[in-house]
């Protein structure tokens, strides 16, 4: 498969390019191959995507809500007609799975388009009755909104802010993150073939700085940011003082909590999935595992069998559950927490080595790392890693482990397993996270919103409540009797 795209950027309908752009090369995670290679945006390519989007946007918010759906609709047609396609090429760029990409990245952009394509006929503002005067409010679009994409999920991060934006009748100005630049250029064209107006979906590349020279354009009304609590500050903080509207979905550190109760199969699948999917390179994984002293020996033992169990190699292979780390730099820092982890005195229970794979040498793969014996206070147990290292904690009381779980920056995501669905609940509600599963974990369907609290972010992806943050609301006064006034 070719993965050179035809040119770095998609302005008004069209690729473009700019030699004069500072070459990104797109390197193959599984082989440490370049396989592309795409420019950075030069300040004439971002004024020009401003201007495109600026000029087709306020033709677009003039349709109605159900016209603008329509192509929504389309495309997500569209998608799941290419997602062999388009999984190969995030496979190849992200180095997850195919096994993976298959069903959790296009498919995924496809539900979101699908549903908020639906969903925005019927999002409308309010009428309030006052006693005689009566005053209404209405849903406005925004303007032109910019996305920053993060690289595990490039193809979904894109449909999931673009979707409601485009719903609401904004334009979004699309930038990837500059290690998986690919598929939002897919995205691009598939607008453009479903019949989105040239303008109304741009991608630009580049590193920060393009990413900062879209924020702090005065045209620009809102951000949307996929990405590390470190970048969210400094984007919210460029953002605010534009007063810019501004959403931030960020990292995590999300606690897992099993009770002695619960089905040690499903909480133990449960675990892997929340640690070891996407070669655990996902935002609201829940790595810190804490399991109650009287299961803790049998989960152990049992996650190990099932671990070793995972099969790593070429990710294009369909039989394989596990790909490489996205990058070089990405594979340094999980080697360093994992060493971080056995001199902090953690016991590494399974994993953290580099295993030889025939063919893949060079590749980025890591071995599925489970460390046991872990305190509150490790390194390993209070920052985010974002790879394929799990870190079990015992405990014994419900209140000792919801203080613990909540003894944190981070606040994005949280799980439960028991069997006893009234405690459950009950620690749900006293954990300080926007994204809660009960005996699941990882499952973000596109009709539940999704995003975190405190550090994790502010707003929320997906469902109506992206819709409303892709809007502004406009209220209305009607005066039906006189003016009472004293002069």
């Amino acid at each position: 498969m070719n993965a050179q795209p035809k040119a770095s950027h998609y302005i008004n309908g069209r690729f473009v390019e700019d030699t004069a752009g500072t070459p990104i090369p797109v390197i193959n995670p599984a082989t440490a191959e370049t396989i592309a290679t795409v420019r950075a945006a030069t300040p004439a390519i971002v004024e020009q995507a401003i201007a495109s989007a600026r000029e087709a946007q306020k033709g677009w918010a003039r349709l109605k809500p159900v016209e603008r759906g329509r192509i929504l609709q389309r495309t997500a047609a569209l998608l799941r007609e290419r997602n062999d396609t388009l999984a190969r090429l995030e496979t190849l760029d992200t180095g997850k799975a195919i096994q993976e990409t298959l069903v959790a990245d296009a498919p995924s952009a496809a539900d979101a388009l699908e549903f908020l394509g639906g969903a925005v006929a019927t999002f409308n503002g309010d009428f309030i009755d006052l006693g005689g005067p009566f005053a209404y409010t209405k849903r406005e679009a925004l303007g032109v909104c910019v996305g920053i994409g993060a690289w595990n999920y490039p193809i979904q991060i894109a449909g999931w802010k673009s979707g409601p934006a485009l719903a609401m009748g904004n334009a979004m100005i699309f930038k990837p993150s500059e290690n998986t630049p690919l598929s939002a250029l897919a995205l691009a064209e598939i607008y453009s073939e479903a019949g989105l107006p040239d303008g109304l979906f741009n991608v630009v590349q580049g590193l920060g700085d393009v990413g900062a020279s879209l924020v702090s354009h005065p045209h620009v009304a809102k951000v949307s940011l996929t990405g590390s609590v470190p970048t969210g500050r400094k984007v919210m903080g460029l953002a605010g003082s534009h007063m810019k509207h501004a959403t931030m979905e960020l990292g995590g550190k999300s606690p897992l909590i099993v009770f002695d109760d619960a089905d040690l199969e499903n909480a133990i699948g449960g675990a892997m999935l929340g640690n070891f999917y996407s070669t655990g390179q996902v935002c609201s994984n829940g790595t810190r595992v804490f399991v109650q002293r009287g299961l803790h020996d049998r989960f152990v033992e049992r996650l190990v069998e099932r671990t070793k169990t995972i099969r790593i190699g070429d990710p294009l292979d369909p039989e394989t559950q596990m790909g490489p780390l996205v990058s070089e730099a990405q594979h340094r820092k999980v080697l360093d927490y994992i060493e971080t982890g056995r001199s902090e005195g953690a016991t590494l229970a399974c994993g953290g080595n580099v295993p030889n794979l025939q063919g893949f040498e060079r590749g980025f793969f890591i071995e599925p790392t489970v460390f046991t014996g872990v305190s509150d206070s490790m390194r390993i147990a209070r920052e985010e890693i974002f790879g394929p290292v799990m870190s079990v904690l015992s405990f014994e009381e419900e209140d000792e482990v919801v203080s613990r779980a909540n003894d944190t920056e981070f606040g994005l995501a949280a799980g439960v397993f028991s069997r006893d669905i009234a405690r459950a609940h009950r620690v749900v509600g006293n954990l300080e996270a926007g994204t809660c599963w009960i005996n699941a974990y990882n499952l973000t369907p596109v009709e539940v919103p999704f995003g975190g609290a405190k550090q994790s972010g502010i707003g929320r992806e997906n469902a109506l409540a992206a819709l409303g943050h892709y809007s502004q609301l406009k209220s209305v006064y009607v005066e039906t009797g006189d003016v009472q006034s004293p002069y």
